[in-house]
């Protein structure tokens, strides 16, 4: 009876093993999350492309829109978003890394800076900046040595009344 696959699992410093292999598995998936975010900030549509394994198994969730399967309309959704957010900035808090053999996982919080729309003079200098907290999850797949996205889901978190006073303050 073969012995079923056991999670590789690095949360901060508790690591499940310390061999070298999961430590660079975590660090290659830790890396294509963090080009997703970098194509994100940048707004970059080649640069998503290259996260992306573009097929009809990726789909994409965004906070407040309904779940879009397949690379044509994940692509397009992620155009649109370049299209109408002339800035935006994320600072990612609370990361954990999975990795089941050929399959990974990233959960975190997006703490998002962004300006939405054009500037009524169009000059994006004076776009109104407004901030975000966006829980979300990036799923991953291994194809030989790259780790390509498959599924972004993120989930608007709201803010709480002790949030609210600690920005009055």
């Amino acid at each position: 009876m073969e012995a079923a696959a056991r999670p590789v699992t690095e949360v901060a410093t508790n690591r499940t093993r310390d061999d070298g292999v999961m430590s660079d598995m975590v660090e290659a998936v830790r890396a294509a999350n963090s080009a997703f975010y970098a194509a994100f900030e940048t707004r970059d549509l080649d640069a998503m492309a290259e996260v992306w394994e573009r097929t009809d198994r990726a789909s994409v969730t965004h906070p407040g829109w309904p779940r879009l399967s397949g690379w044509g309309k994940v692509a397009g959704s992620w155009d649109a978003i370049f299209r109408h957010t002339p800035f935006i900035q994320f600072v990612l808090t609370d990361e954990r890394v999975d990795v089941v053999g050929d399959t990974a996982w990233v959960t975190l919080d997006e703490n998002i800076l962004q300006a939405a729309g054009a500037a009524d003079d169009g000059d994006e200098g004076d776009v109104p900046l407004s901030g975000a907290r966006v829980a979300a999850t990036n799923v991953f797949v291994r194809e030989g040595d790259r780790w390509q996205m498959v599924i972004h889901h993120g989930s608007p978190v709201g803010t709480t009344d002790d949030d609210a006073g600690d920005e009055e303050e």
